[in-house]
């Protein structure tokens, strides 16, 4: 299968193809060339207008199902739509004036995570999408507790009262006045920073031979920070809300399809990590269908945008998903614009 840029296309074959793109993501169904032949100024003749879209098809850009002698445009050809030819500007008033209206800075910070998951799935008719910044602690206290010659439990108290506890296994020969000189050195030298920035002036400190450590106690502590930096149970914290928007007025027709995309957002640890994946984005970004090995069977897209914190840092992201005839036009800026306002409530 070929791969043509949208350059490379004549004028009547780039104004075909967006005419059927457009089509089937305004009504969802396959298009004919007599539906063409309507809504184009090009003065051709349904028969002319189904060589170039069998051109088209050839080349991978669009499809004909089996149950219809119209055509719809594959992933790649959606691909190539979004990259190259769609025009996504300013989201739209309403759409402006439902996000500024309904996302404030009242109240926790967790109720605008949740209004603006269910507000983008009112706002685009799909599911939406909050993943939860990743908390931060603050550290203030640590201490390691012998469980048996081979194991110790790595105790973390943060500022804000909270204790974590995780099981690490210790280095042949460790004894207890090594887990104190450990518990006590990061105490006093991490105490006050979050676990990142710990693990960064401890790895400096070691690096640039400013610390009294002997090797036993550096590996102690190194386990002891990468057990805390990990999350025991690997699940991001995900907020998705109206699942049922995806059971449209074409979900019969495909019940397996919609079946299939509601078992794979129920598996929010695989959704969070691909939404963990626009967090490096300096914009939106879009999936479409099969391009992700996770919507190959459901044919999705998914539309998401990092949002941040103080700093710039980009702490989440937020985002819809939904079938691959979304309104791309529309939703791609109305994501854009849902960022920048959480963006703003985080500062």
């Amino acid at each position: 299968m070929s791969d043509p840029a949208v350059y490379e296309l004549s004028d009547r074959a780039r104004e075909i193809f967006r005419l059927v793109v457009q089509s089937y993501l305004n009504d969802g169904a396959p298009v004919g060339s007599r539906t063409i032949s309507r809504l184009s100024g090009l003065n051709l003749s349904p028969a002319s207008i189904r060589n170039v879209m069998q051109d088209l098809e050839e080349a991978g850009l669009l499809a004909a199902p089996h149950t219809s002698a119209g055509r719809m445009p594959t992933d790649t050809g959606l691909r190539l739509f979004v990259d190259a030819m769609m025009q996504a500007g300013e989201p739209q008033e309403e759409d402006k004036r439902a996000i500024e209206r309904q996302l404030t800075g009242e109240g926790p910070i967790e109720n605008a995570l949740n209004t603006a998951s269910a507000l983008l799935s009112g706002l685009s008719a799909c599911a939406g999408l909050v993943m939860v910044p990743h908390r931060d602690v603050v550290l203030k206290q640590f201490g390691f507790v012998p469980l048996s010659a081979t194991q110790a439990l790595a105790v973390l108290v943060g500022a804000d009262g909270s204790v974590e506890n995780r099981v690490i296994d210790l280095p042949p020969g460790t004894t207890p006045s090594m887990l104190i000189e450990a518990a006590n050195y990061l105490s006093a030298h991490a105490a006050g920073r979050t676990l990142a920035e710990a693990q960064a002036l401890l790895a400096r400190q070691i690096a640039e031979g400013r610390d009294a450590l002997d090797a036993a106690a550096r590996n102690l502590i190194a386990r002891g920070l990468a057990a805390w930096s990990r999350d025991p149970e690997d699940r991001p914290v995900l907020i998705v809300r109206g699942q049922a928007n995806l059971i449209d007025e074409h979900a019969a027709d495909d019940l397996e399809r919609v079946r299939q995309l509601l078992d794979e957002i129920e598996s929010t640890s695989e959704i969070a990590r691909l939404l963990d994946s626009a967090r490096d984005g300096a914009a939106t970004k879009i999936f479409i269908g099969s391009e992700n090995k996770l919507f190959s069977l459901s044919g999705s897209s998914v539309i998401a945008a990092p949002y941040r914190g103080p700093g710039g840092r980009v702490i989440g992201v937020v985002g819809v998903i939904g079938p691959v005839r979304l309104n791309y036009a529309r939703i791609v800026p109305m994501v854009d614009f849902t960022a920048q306002t959480l963006t703003k409530l985080m500062q």
